[in-house]
């Protein structure tokens, strides 16, 4: 749409890790229309059976966008990949002028749930495979007239409900927002280095995977975030140090319509980790637990909502939810009506009700019971649940998509 002139990247040369799918791709096709060169820095060279694109098949999208590519198998765990892919794009266009952080691992488990190779991953790739290409590609940014380091990590807010649920992939996602804190400030004059974080769910195949089925009508277009990038990377060096929120960047830059970016413009968004849309105050937290100790220790059988929810999953469970769940769910309630409650849809006949379940529970959900009557009836989403910190999950997460599946059946019921 713009005259030659305006294309802010022609001739610059992007590094960008994890860019054969999702965000990382969306960003090198944005940047390509301008002409620039990409270098797709991604471990999938061979087509893998769940995840869509190659470096390859990545590679011929940036080129029919405008830009030239060179796909470098690397994966950033490995120091010896990133050094080579460095040298190579230096040896191809000449040098490297903006370095985007994009690739990244993530487990939502608990600490004792997380097996020590998730942590490795999650360690390895996300917080030292982002230091160690920054190292590398430092020197060479250094020579750039704007050089730009993006790393795509949140800003860093120590509020305890962001890491009690997943220690391991809040410590290394800040860890690459520790990285943004100190080399700003170390490179400052020399090279930009920002942080991108979108302030809601984004439609990639890793949401898919986290979210199951239905996911993407709460998520935004990886879209948004190629706009944004694009913003802080066409800005002088001296635009530096800063955590950027995707929308909040584009409103200052006078963007009004953000349905473009939605996949079902009009359906509530899911927030994103780590930013706290309304916190709950400690005197409310300190209110719930109270209320949840005092149902446990009347632990009659209770009555009201929770209860009548209770009575029509008993009544609606069948052979047939059995034998395709295989699983125990207890729930930890707190508030009105709380305490615990089970559903087994693990033993023949399955059954629903007050107490702990007859067998060891697969799953253990706690939430209030406000939220888990607006769950059953839903009005309310798991996966936006837990997201957002409003429902802890402990035990086996796949059986915990099982069951949101089943409650999509269960709601007309309901």
């Amino acid at each position: 749409t713009f005259p030659f002139t305006f294309r802010k990247l022609a001739g610059c040369t992007l590094f960008i890790t994890g860019a054969s799918r999702g965000i990382g791709k969306a960003i090198a096709l944005k940047a390509a229309k301008d002409g620039a060169n990409i270098v797709i820095a991604a471990k999938t060279a061979e087509p893998h059976p769940t995840l869509p694109g190659t470096i390859y098949t990545a590679a011929q999208e940036i080129e029919a966008a405008g830009g030239k590519a060179l796909p470098c198998i690397v994966n950033v765990r490995e120091e010896q990949q990133i050094i080579n892919a460095v040298e190579k794009a230096v040896k191809t266009f000449g040098g490297i002028d903006i370095l985007v952080n994009n690739a990244s691992a993530i487990s939502l488990t608990g600490t004792l749930e997380t097996a020590t190779k998730k942590v490795n991953l999650m360690m390895d790739v996300n917080v030292r495979g982002t230091y160690l290409t920054s190292k590398a590609c430092l020197p060479h940014l250094r020579k750039s007239k704007n050089p730009h380091i993006l790393n795509l990590s949140p800003p860093m807010n120590l509020n305890p409900m962001w890491f009690k649920n997943h220690c391991a992939y809040t410590i290394s996602k800040y860890g690459m927002s520790m990285c943004v804190l100190g080399m700003a400030e170390e490179f400052r004059g020399e090279v930009a280095v920002n942080a991108l974080w979108p302030k809601t769910a984004i439609h990639t195949a890793a949401m898919d995977m986290l979210g199951g089925a239905g996911i993407e009508k709460q998520c935004r277009k990886t879209d948004i975030l190629a706009d944004a990038a694009y913003c802080i990377l066409t800005k002088p060096k001296t635009f530096t140090g800063n955590f950027i929120i995707d929308e909040v960047l584009l409103r200052e830059e006078g963007v009004k319509d953000f349905d473009v970016y939605a996949i079902a413009p009009g359906h509530p968004l899911m927030p994103d980790f780590f930013l706290d849309e309304k916190k709950l105050s400690r005197s409310q937290q300190e209110g719930a637990d109270a209320a949840k100790a005092k149902t446990e220790s009347a632990a009659a059988m209770p009555s009201g909502p929770v209860a009548e929810t209770f009575r029509v999953i008993q009544g609606a469970v069948t052979e047939e939810y059995v034998r395709s769940t295989q699983g125990v769910f207890q729930f930890e309630l707190s508030g009105d009506g709380g305490g615990t409650w089970y559903i087994d849809l693990k033993t023949k006949g399955g059954s629903a009700g007050f107490g702990k379940a007859p067998v060891t529970a697969d799953v253990v959900m706690s939430m209030s019971s406000a939220d888990f009557v607006k769950m059953f009836t839903g009005k309310l989403k798991p996966t936006l649940a837990f997201m957002t910190g409003r429902l802890r999950i402990k035990g086996n997460m796949a059986l915990a998509i099982k069951l949101e599946k089943m409650l999509s059946q269960l709601n007309s019921k309901l």
